[in-house]
């Protein structure tokens, strides 16, 4: 056998392909017609090279992009790049729920229908004030690394940012949008990755935004994560616990009389009597002791022995089992009005977020059917609607200290003081609460000069709080305001 013949053949990996299909329809928002155009493909990001021949392929990112026809100059209209999080979710939730031209048809409250599951025109859509894409990160959707690419090196915190920058650019570039006013949003890790493109944008390629819309906001995760000796999320869950317990009538009838009171005699308790308990640590008296055990049980509908075997800190698992056990039933972390069932009513933690179960299999079929069906386009891939695939996400950028995006945030709106932001807040969220956004924005240490930059709201659901009519209806507005105020 000759040297040649023992050598393995070198495996050779058809580059990807951009694909761009488009399609053109009518929407109604307000009584006014709008005449769009969608746009369903793919960009394909590669490495910046100086040496002659084409760039590397890095990965191939699936997008959808809506544009209002007979905008007038395209330059003068603004543009709003938006993801969702997990890490691992793709687009599919703000896509479908909140902010595209189709929305999954759900009953007011949030409930799933019977299927098969259905959209119909979203009259709450943004397209009346901005173009739209919606953009999905490397592993989700229909986006995928290059072949001959290891998808784990984007399963990053900061390169998951950098990929999504390099994306928004080139997008911004070819459809020539440099001059258009510039937004983002996301949802929950999508937060994260907003703020951070807040300065990697800015930082990197010197495209000043606009605004950013945050909805379920997690910028500090040192507000959500229960580790020992970080006493930070018992404190800034405990008005959420409230609110759910409130919603499932678990209070008593003082407290049952007005949800907005009783938060604010919550957040009062929380960081100020509460926060000082735990601060106190062993030294915390006997008899401090009894009130603050006999006052988490009358704001958390839990009873006082249980908040005694817990050392006076309820975490979020502990919490969605015991609210409802005696009725055997589990409460959402997406959403707490929604219930749940597990094989029995004991132990620690729910078998399923029964939030999670109202939206899965409706935003899953609905997306599906729609981009073949309505959009034109023809992909053998699954549609990777919230994948574990990118698990473990990295955070070593981060060793030994929680991520903190809120710090980049300042930073972003210090540099350009143009730059607003807008935070939604679901009073029964367990993933993000609002308390703890609120503390985030708080610690912002940002001048005073640009505190009028901020703005909150605050909606009666959960962590997708436009599943719910009412709120997705008061987002609309809010986001209309938001946007208005800019122009």
């Amino acid at each position: 056998m000759t040297k040649a013949e023992k050598e393995p053949e070198k495996k050779e990996f058809e580059p990807p392909k951009e694909e761009r299909v488009q399609t053109h329809h009518t929407l109604t928002i307000g009584g006014q017609t709008i005449h769009y155009t969608a746009t369903a493909g793919t960009l394909v990001l590669r490495e910046e090279k100086e040496e002659e021949g084409e760039p590397k392929a890095k990965a191939s990112i699936f997008y959808i992009a809506y544009t209002k026809d007979d905008a007038g100059e395209i330059g003068s209209r603004s543009i709003t790049f938006s993801f969702n999080g997990g890490p691992g979710s793709s687009s599919v939730w703000l896509h479908l729920g909140l902010l595209g031209p189709r929305r999954v048809l759900m009953d007011d409250i949030g409930n799933a229908l019977q299927p098969p599951y259905r959209l119909v025109d979203n009259e709450f859509s943004l397209l009346d004030k901005t173009d739209l894409v919606f953009i999905d990160p490397v592993s989700t959707g229909f986006s995928r690394a290059a072949a001959g690419e290891k998808p784990k090196q984007f399963h990053h915190f900061q390169k998951d940012i950098e990929l999504v920058g390099e994306f928004i650019r080139l997008f911004t570039s070819r459809e020539k949008r440099w001059t258009s006013p510039k937004y983002l949003i996301g949802e929950s890790y999508g937060t994260t990755r907003a703020a951070g493109l807040s300065g990697y944008l800015q930082g990197r390629h010197g495209m000043n935004l606009n605004g950013i819309m945050l909805i379920s906001s997690i910028l500090n995760f040192q507000t959500a994560r229960f580790t020992v000796g970080n006493d930070l999320p018992f404190i800034l869950f405990l008005p959420t616990y409230t609110a759910i317990a409130w919603y499932h009538g678990r209070l008593n009838e003082t407290l049952q009389a007005d949800l907005r009171q009783t938060l604010a005699e919550v957040e009062a308790f929380a960081e100020g009597e509460y926060a000082t308990a735990l601060m106190k640590g062993a030294k915390l008296p006997a008899a401090e002791a009894t009130v603050i055990r006999q006052k988490l049980a009358r704001y958390t509908g839990l009873s006082e022995s249980y908040i005694e075997q817990t050392n006076l800190r309820v975490n979020i698992h502990r919490f969605t089992k015991e609210l409802m056990r005696t009725e055997r039933r589990t409460v959402g972390r997406l959403d707490g009005r929604f219930l749940g069932i597990d094989r029995d009513s004991a132990g620690e933690h729910f078998e399923y977020d029964p939030s999670y179960a109202q939206i899965q299999g409706t935003y899953t079929a609905t997306l599906n059917d729609y981009v073949r069906r309505d959009l034109a386009y023809e992909n053998d891939l699954p549609y990777e609607i919230l994948t574990g695939r990118v698990w473990p996400w990295s955070y070593e950028t981060h060793q030994n200290e929680f991520v903190n995006v809120a710090e980049t945030l300042r930073s972003a709106m210090s540099q350009n003081p143009f730059l607003r932001v807008f935070v939604a807040n679901g009073y029964y969220d367990l993933a993000t609460p609002y308390f703890a956004t609120e503390y985030t924005f708080n610690h912002l240490e940002l001048d005073p000069t640009l505190q009028p930059n901020i703005s909150m709201a605050y909606y009666e659901a959960g962590h997708m709080m436009y599943v719910h009519q009412p709120s997705l209806a008061q987002l609309k507005r809010d986001l209309d305001q938001f946007l208005l105020g800019n122009q």
